[in-house]
């Protein structure tokens, strides 16, 4: 279905944003550039390649984007695995959250996912969000429909989400993230669940749900707690989506 925001803003802001500043080193995750210019890019035996010196240029130039980022941000990152912060009730209708939501729908919908956490646009907190249009669902055959019990999903903003399973059987199908790019394994998620919450307007919500929906819910609930989809796939399932492609 990713840096943190806390990273550009100083500890004042983030508290009033979070009901829980949970201390890390250092503070919030945060960019290092070092003092040095590096050499010119290459590889190593280890095949991390080191930021050539135009690069480092340009970002003393043009420093990197601050949180919530235009982007998703990726596996490795720091702010994928850590707990997110719930979000001070009070704050949700303040710009500063909304924000953060405005920037999590609009990725969403660039990059066509059906859901996104607000810690793979960089920000530790407590935010959720999901979609299912019916453009989208155009795209799925009757057959996956029915298999997989894809529906329409209207946007859906949760805001300090609670799960509760209500069925506790589960099913496996391929899942992708964003924050994996180009890779894709099966996942067991439990067939129905129900999550409450705050939406974008302050409101508190329950949403009874299954099938794909609760799949999506669920992966994004795993976000929120540091958890990506590859610590529950079936590892012998685990594909780059692209792999034909490589033989051509």
């Amino acid at each position: 279905m990713n840096r943190a925001l806390c990273s550009a803003l100083p500890l004042s802001r983030v508290g009033r944003l979070c009901t829980t500043s949970p201390p890390l080193s250092g503070g919030f995750f945060h960019w290092t550039w070092g003092t040095v210019p590096t050499p010119p890019s290459r590889s190593y035996s280890s095949n991390i390649k080191v930021r050539s010196y135009l690069q480092y240029i340009k970002h003393k130039i043009k420093p990197p984007p601050s949180p919530p980022y235009p982007h998703v941000c990726q596996v490795g990152d720091p702010v994928l695995r850590s707990h997110a912060a719930p979000v001070d009730p009070s704050a949700v209708l303040g710009s500063e959250v909304q924000e953060v939501i405005g920037a999590m729908v609009k990725v969403m919908r660039k990059l066509q996912c059906v859901g996104l956490s607000a810690p793979q646009v960089g920000v530790p907190l407590r935010i959720l969000a999901l979609e299912f249009p019916e453009s989208m669902l155009k795209d799925v055959s009757p057959a996956a429909r029915e298999a997989r019990g894809v529906a329409v999903v209207p946007l859906r903003v949760f805001i300090n989400p609670q799960l509760r399973v209500l069925d506790r059987r589960t099913v496996l199908f391929q899942e992708a993230c964003e924050s994996i790019s180009g890779f894709s394994a099966r996942v067991p998620r439990y067939l129905e669940v129900e999550v409450s919450g705050l939406n974008e307007k302050a409101e508190p919500v329950t949403w009874e749900v299954s099938g794909w929906p609760a799949r999506i819910l669920q992966h994004e609930m795993d976000h929120l707690d540091g958890v990506l989809y590859i610590d529950h796939m079936d590892t012998k399932t685990f594909i780059n989506i692209k792999w034909e492609e490589h033989n051509e």
